[in-house]
């Protein structure tokens, strides 16, 4: 079941988290995500799957009163 709330709708979580292989496409989403109002939250992961850098970025909906 998905929670609703002020600063949430089914289509906009206020909590996500992007992964993918460090490359242009993940900073692009990540950046586009910054765009549409989330704000990062804690530092990146980065991990070795033996052929390529993956990384994970945890990003946050701020309630509306505190955006921008």
């Amino acid at each position: 079941m998905i929670a609703v709330t002020e600063s949430s709708t089914p289509e906009r979580p206020r909590y996500r988290v992007l992964t993918g292989p460090d490359d242009a496409e993940f900073c692009y989403r990540v950046s586009a995500a910054l765009a549409d109002g989330y704000v990062l939250h804690g530092s990146p992961a980065l991990t070795f799957n033996g052929e390529r850098v993956i990384v994970a970025q945890a990003i946050v909906l701020p309630p509306e009163s505190s955006r921008p």
